[in-house]
């Protein structure tokens, strides 16, 4: 595992590297789907907002609330895909891990909660 000097060998280090590409790769997706879970909750709230101002209702094809659910509702997907292929990767590679747990897969969980109840709050109107 080690050369003569302490110095972790070649196949240490591109393990590491690879676990950290994939953890790097998963934050990535966690970034992605919080920027649209947040984006159409905010459009949720701000035509909420509007509307009890007085604010004409709009009535069309894809309302800002059908808007709001469809943006929380992809970022959840594509969390959820992104989080699945992340596991697969990692279990090819879980004999040379060592037991590392991925902080990555736990903050996707956590968004994926917290988007959960964004979803949620919008079906409900809440």
């Amino acid at each position: 595992m080690s050369s003569a000097e302490g110095q972790p060998d070649s196949t240490h280090l591109a393990i590491d590297r690879t676990w950290l590409a994939h953890e790097r790769t998963l934050m990535a997706w966690v970034r992605t789907a919080t920027s649209m879970i947040s984006f159409g909750f905010t459009i949720y709230k701000f035509f909420e907002y509007e509307q009890g101002r007085g604010a004409p209702v709009m009535h069309g094809v894809l309302t800002p609330r059908d808007f709001a659910m469809v943006m929380v509702s992809i970022g959840l997907v594509a969390l959820v895909m992104a989080t699945l292929a992340h596991r697969k990767q990692i279990r090819g590679l879980s004999a040379q891990l060592q037991g590392r747990r991925s902080m990555a897969a736990i903050v996707a969980g956590l968004v994926s909660v917290f988007g959960i109840a964004v979803l949620l709050s919008a079906i409900f109107r809440t």
